[in-house]
C-alpha cells in the first residue's frame, strides 16, 4: 500500500498484479477503477476482509503500517 499526493475520497486502495491494475473502495471492497484477473481479485478481496479496519485506520491516518499479507 502507498500513498499519493492529493489522493481523493472515496477512501481506497490500489492494487497491483503484473500489468494489471485495480482501484478498490475501502467500504465495499468493489472494484471502483480498473480491474485484475478472476484469482488475483479473490485473493485481494479476501485479504482486504481481514484487514479492513487497518486499512481504513491507514487512510485516516496517513499513517503506514505494516500489513500481513496471505498465508
Amino acid at each position: 500500500m502507498f500513498f499519493i499526493q492529493g489522493e481523493h475520497n472515496p477512501s481506497h486502495f490500489h492494487a497491483e498484479y503484473g500489468e494489471f491494475n485495480a482501484v478498490f473502495d475501502l467500504e465495499t471492497l468493489e472494484i471502483i477503477k480498473g480491474r485484475l484477473p478472476n484469482t488475483a481479485l479473490y485473493l485481494v478481496k479476501q485479504w482486504a476482509r481481514i484487514h479492513q479496519t487497518e486499512l481504513k485506520e491507514i487512510w485516516e491516518t496517513q499513517h503506514f503500517k505494516e500489513i500481513t499479507p496471505l498465508d
